[in-house]
Formats: structure tokens, C-alpha cells, sequence
């Protein structure tokens, strides 16, 4: 009796070990192939409407109400009222308080990348102009 007590111990921990194993081996498999994504997906969109926090850059523009970014005011209006308007104190939701203030920092963050991008193509123009003239 004993025996086969045993035998059944020995077969179940083998049967645990054997899952465990293939478990583990999947779990990196899915490791992997994350990576893999995540690599493919950084090297095919290099364009700067990457997802920054969370919100890329069309989602930032439909929570200010906004159809482009060449009105700084419009912006800045957009964001005052909605941020007033979902403040806690006054019944407002924090959430969406917290996606306007987001809203507004994913499109800040644009607008910087864009100045550099003209201040680095501006020197770059003006370093061009020099040399030819020299």
C-alpha cells in the first residue's frame, strides 16, 4: 500500500513539475514575442504622434475641442474652461479634469517638438547659406 502511495506522490509531483515547466516556457514565449511587437512597432512609426502617457495626439485634440494647433489662445481658452468646468469643488470630475490637464500636455509637448524641429532646420538652412558663401 505504501508502494503505490508513493508511485502516486512521485507521478503527481512529476505531473506539477512537468506544468510548471511548460507554464514557465510559455510565459517566456509570450515574453518574447512582446518584445518583438513592441521593437517592430518602435521601428515602423518613427512620426512623433506616438502615444506619450497614454494619449497621442489626435485623442488630445478632440478632448480640448480643437481642429488644429496654430491658435495658441484657442488652446489655452479651451483648456481653462474644460479644466474649470471638472473641478472637484464645483461637482466636477477629477477624472476628466486629470484627461484635460493630459490633453494639454500631450499638446504642449507637441508644440515644443515642432519649434525645435524649425530652430534645428533653421540652423541647419543658415550653416548651409554660410559655407556657400564662403
Amino acid at each position: 500500500m505504501a508502494k503505490h502511495f508513493a508511485r502516486i506522490i512521485v507521478y503527481g509531483a512529476q505531473s506539477v513539475g512537468r506544468a510548471f515547466v511548460k507554464a514557465i516556457r510559455q510565459e517566456i514565449e509570450a515574453s518574447r514575442a512582446a518584445a518583438s511587437h513592441h521593437q517592430m512597432i518602435k521601428n515602423k512609426c518613427q512620426c512623433h504622434d506616438l502615444t506619450v502617457k497614454g494619449m497621442s495626439l489626435h485623442e488630445a485634440q478632440q478632448i480640448l475641442n480643437l481642429k488644429d494647433l496654430s491658435s495658441i489662445e484657442e488652446i489655452q481658452g479651451n483648456y481653462e474652461h474644460l479644466f474649470r468646468a471638472n473641478e472637484k469643488s464645483t461637482g466636477g470630475s477629477f477624472y476628466i479634469q486629470s484627461k484635460v490637464f493630459r490633453a494639454k500636455e500631450r499638446i504642449d509637448r507637441e508644440l515644443l517638438h515642432r519649434v525645435k524641429k524649425d530652430v534645428i532646420k533653421d540652423t541647419h538652412q543658415a550653416a548651409t547659406k554660410t559655407v556657400k558663401e564662403s
